[in-house]
């Protein structure tokens, strides 16, 4: 379940009621107080801010709880989440102030008169002259948003805005939320096409498959800046990093093991690619309606890519089946699909990639006891598969060394990168990734992009640190 924080501003009339009966009701029906601010005190009442720790499923029956306590007058009800989104959660910052004429006629007219003309008579210009250089559009047409699908636009916005301060925390990249209000394959195409002068990077977010594909593969052949999908790539190269490390606890060599990959949608896909870049020899793609078998004919273009290689097996079956004997089970569907039956099958020291959110395809804790590593997309158990190890540090490289693109060779360094964020020394079963806070993942994966970019002749520019 979600948890949330809401703040609770009561009145106590102290000849009714104490804190530790108002303490003890709020327990009872499932939050968790974890701070009070006086706000006012007076002989026969005071006011406090009451801060709770819910789970979203007892919100309701917590604040109904405090309003049928006697002797309590629930004054308001503020949602710490929203608080945090009002007015929105990034905002636009000139780079120096404008005080005077002479400022004026430096940053507007007539002084940038000469600017443009420059950027005209040398269009690469625009990288060194604007702030084009740093910065990135993360664009979504909110078809397939977290957990909720198709909520359009406008409610896919507080997410792109949150992806825009990551961007910016981590890595220093401007990035900015572009919300598009059309589902049509080729005018999304050409609106990011129309728009793609001012930045350097493209972060598609949260478009729904198989149109998805399309985006990304046209944008990539049409733009000389790097589009990355992050729900696609993003997912794919920390599970990439996880299993390099995830390997070495179990000591298998990932030429020899035997990959279960369930839910071949936009991550799915993504994962099973970059598992044959990385040098898997057997693979076996799994969708609701079974495995993908080699040699097999299918009208999903990326599913018959996929029966196209010589390292997909010829076995047809539902995952009962195919899981039999697999050293690793990697999850990007839904809840609850993997069965406990389905992980006592697997190989001695079996991994399992739990990765759908926010339910993982088997209750970790029951899983915990049957595997070697186990590993899923939420924050509150050990191992997490964020994509946000990945897509700053990434952006980063692609765009100091002002890549074209973004491609196999480059996700797969970003990976080893992560990976090599935990030492030999901390390496167990329960820390197989670093966290999403710590100071060198964005610098080891920027560091290793560009090493990439320019042994594969995609970058631009060598940055200063690598001449």
């Amino acid at each position: 379940m979600a948890n949330t924080s809401i703040i609770l501003r009561v009145e106590l009339a102290h000849d009714l009621v104490t804190f530790g009966d108002v303490a003890t009701v709020i327990s009872r029906a499932g939050g968790d107080v974890t701070s009070i601010d006086v706000i006012r005190v007076g002989k026969e009442s005071s006011v406090r801010d009451i801060t709770i720790d819910v789970q979203d499923s007892v919100e309701a029956e917590v604040v109904q709880a405090i309003k049928d306590l006697k002797g309590i007058t629930l004054i308001n009800v503020s949602d710490r989440t929203f608080l945090a989104h009002l007015g929105g959660k990034i905002s636009v910052q000139p780079n120096m102030p404008i005080k005077n004429r002479d400022d004026l006629s430096r940053v507007y007219t007539p002084g940038v008169a000469r600017v443009c003309t420059a950027i005209q008579e040398n269009p690469l210009k625009a990288y060194s002259l604007t702030i084009k250089r740093n910065t990135v559009a993360v664009i979504t047409d909110g078809t397939a948003v977290l957990g909720l699908g198709d909520i359009g636009p406008q409610a896919a916005a507080p997410v792109m805005e949150g992806k825009a301060m990551l961007f910016k925390q981590l890595a220093g990249v401007d990035a900015f939320p572009i919300c598009l209000d059309t589902k049509d394959t080729e005018e999304i195409i050409r609106t990011v096409k129309v728009i793609s002068p001012i930045f350097g990077g493209i972060n598609l977010e949260d478009i729904s498959s198989p149109r998805c594909f399309e985006i990304e593969s046209r944008l990539e052949k049409e733009l000389d800046i790097p589009v990355f999908h992050d729900d696609q790539h993003g997912t794919a190269v920390v599970m990439m990093a996880g299993l390099i490390n995830a390997l070495k606890v179990v000591d298998k060599p990932i030429e020899t093991i035997r990959v279960v990959v369930n839910g071949i949608g936009a991550a799915g896909v993504s994962v099973c690619k970059m598992l044959l870049a990385a040098g898997v020899k057997r693979l076996v793609p799994v969708d609701r309606d079974g495995a993908i078998v080699r040699g097999q004919t299918y009208d999903q273009p990326m599913w018959q890519w996929l029966a196209e290689q010589p390292q997909v097996e010829d076995v047809a079956g539902g995952l009962d089946k195919v899981i039999h004997g697999a050293d690793v089970f990697i999850g990007v569907s839904r809840a609850g699909l993997l069965k406990v039956e389905h992980v006592q099958s697997m190989a001695n020291d079996a991994i399992v990639f739990a990765l759908a959110n926010p339910q993982p395809e088997i209750d970790p804790e029951i899983a915990q006891a049957h595997v070697r590593v186990l590993a899923t997309g939420r924050s509150d158990y050990p191992n997490q598969i964020n994509n946000v190890l990945c897509f700053p540090g990434l952006f980063r490289g692609a765009l100091d060394c002002r890549a074209r693109r973004i491609h196999e060779d480059m996700k797969l360094a970003a990976a080893r990168a992560i990976a090599s964020v935990v030492s030999d020394d901390e390496l167990n079963e329960l820390y197989i990734i670093p966290s999403i806070f710590n100071d060198h993942v964005v610098a080891n994966v920027r560091h290793a992009v560009i090493e990439a970019a320019i042994r594969t002749g995609v970058a631009r520019r060598i940055p200063p640190d690598f001449r």
